[in-house]
């Protein structure tokens, strides 16, 4: 079966999908699926096939937002940024790299995601952080300011702390659950 996912949007359905901020204006790649309940709001780039869903709030009001190509925001999760301030000079963007499935209700302040990572329901990961690429972190887990997260490791916990490397079928999961939500907010495109 073809599916044809040119979607074109009408001026009220962008408009209810992408908030101005100032004279921010988020930006959407091909094939982007918002949910209707979801805000996209200010300075956020969403790259090709990311999906967004319902009640995720990304808000780049006072600093910039950027998602990977693939990556999927699950529902209620939060994402936002820190503004340049005496107490936290430059500010903290946050970007999220490619592939990567971010969990319901998780919350993403000012930090930065590498590819192919999971951030499990009800994480939190906070300005400064840095998770390398194929990263597990499990549900509830708490990343605290500026804390690294090494590449190929599970971590849980609060404050998160290394559990276990990843097996070589958990890395293939991670693709996996980037890949479904592609096609999951495809069939949301087309229905």
């Amino acid at each position: 079966m073809i599916v044809d996912l040119h979607i074109e949007y009408s001026p009220k359905e962008i408009a209810l999908k992408r908030q101005t901020f100032e004279d921010k204006v988020p930006h959407f790649g091909q094939r982007v699926y918002v949910a209707d309940t979801a805000l996209v709001i200010g300075d956020v780039h969403l790259d090709d096939d990311v999906s967004v869903w319902p009640q995720a709030v990304l808000r780049g009001d006072i600093h910039h937002i950027h998602v990977g190509r693939a990556s999927n925001i699950q529902d209620a999760c939060v994402l936002h940024v820190t503004h340049d301030s005496p107490y936290s000079p430059g500010g903290f963007a946050l970007r999220i790299g490619q592939q990567v499935t971010v969990g319901h209700r998780a919350v993403l302040h000012g930090c930065t995601v590498g590819d192919r990572c999971l951030i499990g329901i009800g994480a939190i990961v906070m300005d400064g952080a840095v998770l390398e690429e194929e990263v597990i972190l499990g549900a509830g887990a708490l990343v605290p300011p500026g804390k690294r997260l090494t590449s190929g490791q599970v971590y849980v916990g609060s404050p998160a702390r290394p559990q276990r490397p990843l097996t070589d079928q958990e890395r293939q999961f991670l693709r996996y659950s980037a890949d479904h939500y592609v096609e999951l907010k495809n069939r949301y495109l087309t229905s």
